[in-house]
């Protein structure tokens, strides 16, 4: 029978994650799984208090690039010792397709992003980076997810993200909502770039699939 997770249980794995020490994280996740705790409390209440903390530093412009890559890192290694099998196909909070877009191959603010959402609960599909437009809509119309996440750094695939929701309205997603973000994308306007959201980071994109949940 698996035990209950306190606060104090998961201090150790939630400073380990937070400060970017893989080798330390996995040991704590191992010692809790060891010690009869299951794979989703250790993800609720130490992955995804360390995302909280995260969070909130960045909402206090303490966030920096190689900290959150290097908790990012944490995370990836902690999820695979607590799902051997493979990460959950499944999130109860949602579902939401991912890509970057034909001809941008960069894709760690996507990946980032993917970290991010699977740590809070939402089953991810990940259509790659230099993704062809029509398989990225191909994928939508198939998962039937809540949101479809556009990452974008270079200005060159601005215009298949507008082409977005005139594609899904075709394939009767019209309702589907839209979130972009990435270097090039955040200095547009939703309304200029055809989309519902435009995220300034990976946990802005949370909250606002969060505030989506909240309105179901």
């Amino acid at each position: 029978m698996e035990k209950s997770l306190s606060e104090s249980a998961t201090k150790n794995l939630v400073a380990a994650i937070v400060e970017g020490d893989s080798g330390q994280a996995l040991k704590h996740a191992q010692e809790l799984l060891s010690s009869g705790f299951g794979a989703e409390d250790i993800v609720v209440h130490g992955i995804e208090s360390a995302m909280s903390r995260l969070d909130a530093k960045c909402t206090l412009e303490q966030f920096n690039l190689l900290e959150i890559m290097l908790s990012g890192r944490a995370v990836t290694e902690v999820m695979k010792v607590l799902y051997p099998g493979g990460m959950p196909t499944t999130g109860g909070r949602g579902k939401v397709v991912m890509a970057t877009l034909e001809g941008d191959v960069h894709d760690l603010g996507k990946n980032i992003l993917k970290i991010v959402l699977i740590a809070n609960g939402y089953a991810v599909v990940d259509c790659g980076k230099d993704c062809p437009l029509q398989k990225f809509i191909e994928t939508a119309a198939q998962e039937r997810p809540d949101a479809v996440a556009i990452s974008g750094l270079i200005t060159p695939v601005i215009p298949q993200v507008k082409k977005v929701r005139d594609l899904l309205a075709g394939r009767g997603l019209q309702s589907m909502k839209i979130l972009a973000g990435g270097a090039a994308l955040k200095q547009s306007s939703p309304a200029s770039l055809n989309v519902d959201y435009v995220a300034e980071s990976a946990f802005d994109a949370l909250h606002f699939l969060q505030s989506l949940g909240e309105t179901k």
